[in-house]
Order: C-alpha cells, then structure tokens, then sequence
C-alpha cells in the first residue's frame, strides 16, 4: 500500500491542477444533485421489531386518528381567571373549529367536549386543546405548521390580557440544527495551532482547505442521498464535526511529515512521494480504523442509527481520499516553499561562551514520565477513574421538547404542560390491540381502562374507546413522570408484563406504542448493544494492533487506554448534563437524560481517533527500537536500555504532530458544545473530552509509561502468531526500501534478484535477465521452477531483493502483475485452457517482459505460433524472456524460431561459468530448493 501511495503522491504533485481540478467537479457534481434530488431531513425514528413500532403500525391501519404525529397548543388563564369562563371558552371553540379545517389536520378536540376529559387541568387555569395529524412529523408541510402558529398567536391576542396561548407537541418537538459562529471559532482555533506547528501561514491553511474541500463533498453527497433513504437533521452535523476533524488531521499529518524531510534537504517532490506513501500509508489505516467502527453502528439494529453511521464514514472515507490525492497536489503548487519560518537559535545566558541547544518540551516530558512509570501509570488510572464516577449514573432517552432552548414555542408549551397538568401529559403512551369479537367493544375497552388506572405510576386515563368500526381499541395513559425520566420507561415494562393477564381476562393482545415508548424502546435497544459494540471495537483494536505492531502487548495497552478513555468521556457528559456541572456556562437547556445514541456514537468515533494517535507514537518507537544495535544485543540490560531509548527518541520525534492534531480535534469538537443543536452538545462534548483524555494523558502520558514499564517485552510475540498473521505496511517500510535500493542493482537487468526465496520452495537464489536478452531455466524439478516464474512475475509472494522491469517487490507487486505477462503450461491441461491464449494476453501493450513456465509442453504446431507471437511482440519494443523447462534446446529452439539467435541456458543442476552472465551467481536451484 505504501508504494502505491508513493507513486499517488509522486503524480499528484507532478499534476496538481488535475487533482484540484478533478476535485472541484466533484464537489459541483455531488452539490448539483444535492439541489436535484434533496428532499430534506427527516428526523422520525423507527425502530423495526419492536412492539411499539408494531403497534404503531397497527393502528395505521385501524385506527389512523391516532397513529400520525399529534401536535397541542395550551392556554393559561390570567391570574385568578379561569379557562371555563365564557371569555375564554368562546375563542378557544372557534379556533378548534377552524383548524379542523386545515389541510392536514384529522382533528382538532376541544378541551370542553363532554366525550374528552382531563384537557382542562384541576384547578380551571389552564387548557390544552390536542390536533391529530396524518402521517408523521415529516409529512407535515411548513405552511401547515406557519398556519397553525398564526391561528395559536391570534387566540392570543383575542384572549384576555395575562393570558398565554402556546403551541407545541411532537410536531414541533425536533428542532433542525444550524451552524453557529461558535463553530467558526473553532476553526480559527485549528488555524492558530497550525501556525504555530508549521511556523508558516501559508502552509497552515492548506490542511483547513482540503478539510473544508472534503466537508463540503460529503454534506452535498449526504443531502442526496436524501431522495433514496431518509436522514436525521443530526446526521449532517455529525458528518459535518467528524468530517472537518479528521480532514484537518489528516493533511497535517501528511504535511508535518513533507515539511521536516524538505528541511532536512529533500528534494520537494521526492519528499510528497515519500511523505505519501509513509504517513499517508498511517492516514489510510487510521480512516479504515474510523470507517469500520462507524459501520459497526449497524449492531443496534436501528435504522437511522445505521445511515448516521454511514453518512459518517463517508466523510471519513472522502477525508481520506482528500488526504492522499489533495494534499500532495497543493504541495507541488508550493514546491519548495514549505519549510516555514526557522527557529530563532537560542542566546548564550550570561557566563555561558556558548548557548546549550535548548531540549525540547516533549523530551523533557517524556523523560520525566518514564523516569518513574509506575507512579505515573497508577497516577492516570486512579485520576481517569475517579472522572468516570459519574458515568455510573448516566440515563439514556430521545430528546423531546424538553430539551429545546429556553424560550423556543416547544419548550415554553412543554414547562406550561408539566406545571399546570403534570409531567405525564407532555408524553402520553397508548395501548392498543384488535377487539373485533367483543360484544361490548364500549365496555371492554373501559374496563380495560380501569386495570390500567390502577397501576403505580398511572396519573390518569385520558381516553379509553373502540374505533368507528369497534375492531381496534386504545387506551391512552398519562404517566406521572416525564416521557423520559426513568420511571416512565419503567411504566412501560410494567403495562408490558401483564400483557397475558390482561389476554387471558379481555381477550386483549396488548401492545403498548406512541412516541414515548418508541424513544423508551430505542434507548432499551441501543443499551442493550453497547456491550457487543463494545467488544467488536476492542476486539477489532486488538487485532488490526497487533497485525501492525507485531506485538502483543501494545495492542493490549492501546485497549486498556481506550477503555479508560472512554469512561472518563462518559463521565463528563454525565457530570454536565446529568449532575449539571458547568451546565450554565455551556448553555445546557435542562439537567436529564442523555441522547440515547451518544454512547453507541462516542465509543465508535473515539476508537478511530485513538487509534490515529497510537499507531502514529508507537510506530515511530517500534522504528527506533528496531533499528538500535541493542535491541539485538544478548544482553537483557542492553535490550531493555534500546527498548527506553526508542521509547523517549520515538515519542520526541512524534509528539509535536500528536499534540497539533489533538489540539485541532478538541477544538472543532469543543466548537459545536455552547450553541450546538441540543441532541448534538453531548456526543460533541464526549468528544472534545475524549479526545483530550485520550491524546494528553492516555497516548501522551499512559502508554510512554507502560511502555517504559515493559521494556524490550513490549516488542515480543509467539513465533506461531508471527506465522499466521498478515504482512500490513503502515510505516512506509516498503517506501524506505526502496529509496535505499534506488540504486540497485546499477545494470539494465529487466529482471534483478539476489537473495531471492519462495516459503518452503527456494531460498538464496541470485539472477539476472538484460533487457531484450532471453533466458531459459532448467534442472531441479517443476515446483522450483514454477516457484521461480510465478515469483518473478509477482505472482507468489517471495522474499530477498527483486526488481522487475525496473519496480522493486514486493512493494510493486500490482504493477508487475499488470505489466508483466506469465504464461503456465502444465503437462496435463484442460481441454479448454489455451497457452497460446493467455500469451496473447500476456504479450498485449508494449510489456518488457513476459515469464513462460514450461515451455517444452507445446506441441509443434503451438510453438510455431507462439515464436510467432513472440517475434511480432519484439519488433514493437524491446522484449526480454524468461522460459523454464526440463529441455531446454525445446525451449530454447522456440526463442531462437522467435528471434533470440543465442538464448542462454542456465543449467541449474550444474555450475554456470560467471562469464555467461555478467553479475550474475550462479545458482543450483536443487540446492537452494526447501
């Protein structure tokens, strides 16, 4: 993957133009269909499966009086007035009646209707006038909604002075988020530190840029992809924050890296290659980290759940795309004007002839940290720990009204409801279920009723009635306690568990539905996946960790962090929004329960970024650590004294972009928290907390400890896991190699190989192939041979130095496999496999090279076309061939027919004089065979 990037950054710079270019139709083309086919957000939540949603739907087909959305509007009587007094009961009946007359609207009831009761609360002050809907909140038109605000503000007006007429209910429960200037603020912030980090205003915009660039594809690509699926208004702000953090990071990242090597005297466009193909190979695995973990959101089975995360992910994903493909091209528009201001060169203090180099804070940090890792280590975990405490108490529910600001209409009417009627009446829940055999539906359902109203917890029954063809009937209930205090939630479970007492004695299958137990079943839903969401993330860190590191204890530590890192998140929002901390100076609207999804969100977003910042500190001190001579060393004091000093080497080199990306983070986070839409400010909270446990005090603190506490330890793994586990190259070791090999091997060999071995076939082999030259291989047996072939053809993975046609493996291995011809032909082949078709195939464009393995198994007809083929394919551009064969004057016959007058023959069962081939070993292949 590194050489990949590598030649991606190479030719991204080269063509900057066509890469900004290429990016800016995409974004026209993604922001032309957003304007096309958007149909706008959508904030009903459904969760399939549940009983609630079963209910739901039942009574949209039987009783669709009830099951659309419901909005109310209350009036309160003037002090000492009275809401039945003829001043005020003539205006609110006309009203009723008029919008029972708005498009829309099913039915509006009047509080003094002698079949309604418990609309006019106890004491005369107040009443609350209720309007079904068809359809849900999302079907409602805004002129409908403009139209019933109107009507609600003149009945104000018509009312007696004092009075107050306040519309509100589940339609205008959900408010759209917006951008505020607070999340501008975080942007300057993210600028300032990038100012500071690379000491050049021109190079600090860059990565805000691309990050901006990104944000806006992904926004235009979410807000199309409104016309296929629908889409929470919390979504887009979600991508929104995830998509300006990670850009952001990302690019710097990347141009942290090109910048220190340009200093260090690179030549500007080798530096982005590298830069590319080394951090970006870091970035790439990162987003993938971020990617799976928000696709992983799937495991609550609740659809919106399931489109926010993907709607996140691909932000992520376009972030990512920017990263490698942008960014270089924006450094070849700079060149070389990238590497900042110098650092001003300290001044001697006085007695000193000569000022001392000044260390580096994160030096310093460092080697105070592992000097005493035990103390430090046990100091974060206790501290962190007792900063989760509050996550003890943390409650989960959808928003409401009740969590609008102050002032808003829904959250006026939501006080009003809760101070004149009680909490229950601003979240009523129904029971419904098919009557149709009864006599005496009336009755039945009162006597159900009855039952109902004689749990603990039930305030009243506001409407016990069949339909209008007495085959569904519904109870309404009004709780005592607010839709989303947890004694609400356990009303529901206690209406649920006498669903067979009340089958068995009515006759009744009882399902209990209405928003509130749509909200209480998704909080239950998404609670009861946390656990397994929680162990795929750390499973999956554990993992994809210990596939990069190959160690076992850095994935474990990296885990243990995380989890202490997310607690304390969850530990400060609960401390906010749930004991009220700070809860003024953020502007918290009301102290309660947490948005149900923040948790599920807040564990998958923080385990991506956390990863970001532990690969890209350990990388570099498992670098270090492999390349220090005492790492080597017999000596255990000597390993362990390598293991410390790669430990403090590699987390100074790493520390200062660690540090500007964790900064960048908390502060686009942070922005969204003040004046943030009210079901955002907590995951945006959780994970500005987050991000600052994790970057400072876990990655930047803990693990340099830990780390420190293990010593050489860290590095080790059971040889049988070694075996079984993936080759992943994250640290550009690919693109290391061969910028070291770059003048390797310093002839024109089309094929170059000195040390060459295949797993358990060849080991130590040593070949060259000129260009336009041919060569035939034989001795040792057809598996070495066929080893050899499909080797250098990149067909098999090989280790040792191979270069093939001027692309070094096994890091160009994908170019080899497309350029690069390779022809098989077996002794006993299938009738309709053809050699002669796949060396047509083998030999199309102007390929340098093309491997024939077995090529005395043609017959004579075959190898008469097949030279053919061959001599057209050399006299298009120079062709160099490499046969094997167990006869080789039939093979090389076949290439002297094809133009090669003298192919050479390497006998591999016997020495070959040196003078045949220059620079070459000769090798036996029976003798390096496994």
């Amino acid at each position: 993957m590194s050489t990949l990037l590598s030649s991606l950054g190479r030719w991204s710079f080269r063509h900057p133009w066509r890469v900004l270019v290429a990016w800016l139709l995409v974004l026209g083309i993604a922001g032309g269909a957003a304007l096309a086919l958007g149909k706008g957000t959508d904030n009903t939540f459904k969760i399939p499966g549940t009983e609630s949603q079963a209910g739901l739907e039942q009574l949209e087909r039987t009783f669709p009086q009830v099951s659309g959305t419901s909005a109310q509007f209350i009036v309160v009587a003037a002090p000492g007035d009275r809401v039945t007094d003829a001043d005020y009961k003539a205006p609110i009946e006309r009203t009723v009646k008029d919008l029972g007359d708005v498009h829309g609207v099913l039915a509006a009831t009047s509080p003094y209707d002698e079949h309604v009761t418990g609309m006019v609360s106890d004491d005369r002050s107040a009443a609350i006038v209720r309007m079904q809907f068809d359809g849900q909140a999302s079907d409602v038109s805004a002129a409908t909604k403009d139209t019933l605000r109107t009507a609600v503000s003149d009945l104000e007006k018509e009312l007696p002075s004092g009075s107050r007429a306040v519309i509100g209910g589940d339609l205008f429960s959900m408010s759209i988020p917006a951008i505020s200037i607070t999340e501008g603020i975080g942007l300057v912030v993210a600028l300032l530190v990038l100012i500071v980090a690379f000491r050049s205003f021109v190079v600090a915009g860059m990565p805000l840029l691309t990050a901006i660039l990104g944000v806006g594809v992904s926004m235009a690509a979410i807000f199309a992809a409104t016309a296929f699926a629908p889409v929470s208004s919390t979504t887009p702000l979600l991508a929104l924050m995830l998509g300006l953090a990670v850009g952001i990071d990302y690019a710097l990242f990347i141009t942290a890296r090109h910048q220190d090597q340009v200093r260090a005297g690179v030549d500007p466009e080798e530096s982005a290659s590298r830069a590319t193909g080394t951090a970006g190979s870091a970035v790439v695995f990162a987003g993938i980290t971020v990617l799976i973990a928000l696709v992983g959101l799937g495991f609550a089975g609740i659809p919106f759940l399931t489109t926010m995360g993907i709607a996140a992910a691909v932000a992520v994903l376009i972030a990512v795309l920017i990263a490698v493909t942008l960014t270089p091209a924006i450094l070849g528009f700079l060149k070389g004007r990238v590497a900042g201001r110098p650092v001003r060169p300290r001044r001697p203090r006085k007695g000193e002839k000569e000022a001392r180099p000044r260390r580096p804070f994160s030096e310093r940090w460092v080697t105070g940290v592992t000097k005493h890792p035990v103390l430090v280590a046990i100091a974060i975990v206790l501290g962190l720990g007792v900063v989760a405490v509050p996550a003890a108490n943390l409650a989960l529910a959808l928003p409401n009204s009740g969590v609008q600001p102050q002032g808003s209409e829904a959250r006026e009417n939501y006080d009003l409801t809760a101070e004149h009627f009680g909490p229950g009446f601003n979240g009523p829940l129904i029971l419904t279920g098919t009557i149709v055999t009864s006599k005496d539906p009336v009755g039945l359902m009162k006597d159900l009723g009855d039952a109902v109203g004689k749990l603990p917890g039930v305030a009243e029954i506001a409407l016990a009635t069949p339909n209008q063809t007495a085959d569904t009937g519904i109870v309404q209930v009004i709780p005592t306690t607010a839709p989303d205090a947890p004694a609400t939630a356990d009303l529901v479970r206690e209406l649920r568990s006498h669903h067979d007492e009340w089958l068995k004695e009515f006759g009744i299958d009882v399902k209990v539905t209405g928003f509130t137990a749509v909200a209480i079943d998704i909080s239950d839903q998404l609670g009861a996946a946390l656990l397994p969401f929680g162990i795929f993330v750390i499973g999956l860190s554990l993992v994809l960790l210990t596939i990069v590191f190959r160690s076992i204890w850095v994935p474990v530590t990296a885990a243990l962090g995380y989890l202490l890192s997310i607690v304390a998140a969850f530990g400060v929002v609960s401390a906010v929004f749930e004991w009220g901390w700070f809860a003024d100076a953020l502007h918290v609207a009301r102290v309660g329960p947490i948005i149900s999804f923040m948790p599920i969100i807040l564990m998958g977003v923080l385990f991506g970024l956390a990863m970001d910042y532990q690969v890209f500190l350990v990388s570099r001190m498992r670098e270090d650590y492999v390349h220090d001579a005492g790492s080597r060393s017999d000596d255990r004091a000597e390993r362990r004294a390598a293991a410390l000093r790669a430990v403090r080497s590699g987390f100074t080199g790493s520390a200062k972009v660690v540090t500007a990306a964790g900064l960048i983070m908390f502060a686009v986070f942070v922005a969204f928290v003040p004046e943030g839409d009210s079901s955002l400010k907590p995951i945006a909270l959780g994970l500005a907390a987050g991000i600052a446990i994790d970057a400072f005090l876990v990655r930047m603190t803990l693990i340099p400890a830990l780390m420190a506490i293990l010593g050489e330890r860290a590095w080790r793994i059971p040889a049988w896991l070694e075996r079984i586990l993936p080759s992943v190259d994250i640290e550009g070791e690919a693109v290391e190699r061969e910028r070291h090999l770059a003048s390797w091997p310093g002839d024109d060999s089309v094929v170059a190989a000195d040390g060459l071995a295949v797993a358990g076939i060849v080991q130590g082999l040593d070949l060259r192939v000129p260009a336009g030259s041919a060569l035939v291989l034989t001795g040792g047996d057809g598996t070495v041979r066929r080893a050899v072939a499909l080797a250098v053809a990149a067909r098999v993975p090989s280790e040792g130095r191979l270069r093939v046609a001027g692309h070094l493996l096994p890091g160009r291995a994908a170019w080899v496999r497309a350029h690069v011809g390779c022809v098989l032909v077996d002794a006993e082949r299938d009738e309709s496999a053809d050699p002669l078709h796949e060396l047509r195939d083998a030999l199309r464009g102007r390929t340098s090279l093309v491997v024939i393995d077995g090529a005395d198994r043609l017959t004579l007809a075959q190898s008469e076309q097949a030279s053919a083929m061959l001599r057209d394919a050399a006299e298009r551009g120079p062709l160099a061939v490499l046969a094997t064969a167990a006869d080789a004057p039939a093979a090389a016959r076949l290439l002297a027919d094809a133009g090669w007058a003298d192919p050479r023959i390497r006998d591999l069962d016997a020495p070959q004089p040196s003078s045949d081939l220059p620079a070459q070993t000769t090798t036996d292949l029976d003798e390096v065979s496994a």
